[in-house]
């Protein structure tokens, strides 16, 4: 899991939520949440700011611990 789904599903937001906030297409935040697309350095910046993420906006690509294994 990315960084990026982690921190949209604690804020309760849906991929169609996070990409109106950022004012991206919902098809971006999937791919970008799944790993088949790497958004521009403007875009994460966007939904870095929609989700409130004040570190790094790259980090939000990060893989973390869903803790599902």
């Amino acid at each position: 899991m990315k960084r990026l789904e982690q921190l949209r599903r604690l804020a309760g937001m849906s991929q169609a939520e996070l990409a109106r906030q950022a004012s991206l297409n919902s098809c971006t935040v999937s791919q970008a949440e799944s790993g088949r697309f790497v958004p521009y350095p403007v875009e994460i910046a966007r939904l870095a700011k929609a989700l409130g993420w004040r570190d790094d906006p790259e980090c939000l690509l990060a893989g973390v611990d869903d803790g599902h294994d």
